[in-house]
Order: structure tokens, then sequence, then C-alpha cells
């Protein structure tokens, strides 16, 4: 049953199963990411983190469920792909500002 997500979140999801390249568009100009206890600033920034991940791996990201939790939406997706541990469920927290994303906290 596919899960409904908030316009931000889902085009986040989107560029980054397609055109990995537009993912920093889904941010917003100052926005921060933390992945792997590593901290991203700004869409400069967020555009070399996911260029570097996808030279990296390959993998495919599956929202399979979402909550809200105080202000932030947590959305668990299983990811698949050529990494050791392949598969795993990540919790991305996402803070969305408007249209766009101004955080976004992933971990397993």
């Amino acid at each position: 049953m596919p899960i409904n997500l908030p316009k931000p979140i889902a085009a986040y999801f989107a560029a980054d199963a397609t055109s990995r390249e537009a993912v920093a568009d889904c941010f917003t100009a100052d926005a921060t990411v933390i992945d792997e206890r590593k901290t991203y600033r700004g869409r400069k920034a967020i555009q070399e983190w996911k260029a570097a991940s996808t030279a990296k791996y390959s993998y495919v990201a599956e929202p399979i469920a979402i909550k809200n939790d105080g202000g932030q939406t947590v959305v668990t997706a299983r990811v698949t792909g050529n990494f050791p541990g392949s598969p795993v469920d990540l919790h991305y927290t996402f803070t969305l500002d408007g249209d766009a994303i101004s955080r976004l906290e992933i971990v397993q």
C-alpha cells in the first residue's frame, strides 16, 4: 500500500531515484543534511554529498512508513543496493520549510 508523502519529501525520493543531481533542488538554500555522522550545509554541499554517495553505491530507497513527530516527518525507507548490509531500513527525519526541506537526518 503506497504511503502519502508531503510534496517536498515525495520530490526528494523521486529525484533520488531518477535524477540524483536534482536532489539538492529539494532543499532550502541553507539546508542541513546529516548522513553517516557527517553534516552538509547548503545546496552545494548537499549536491556534493549526493554525488559522492551515488558514485560509491547504486541503491534504491523505497518509503515504507511515515509518521509525524514534533514538527518533523520521519520516513522509514527500505534501501537496497550494492553496499554492505543491504537491504537496510533507514529513518529519514525531515524538517520542512514551506515547499522545501530545511533539514534531513538519515539514521539506521
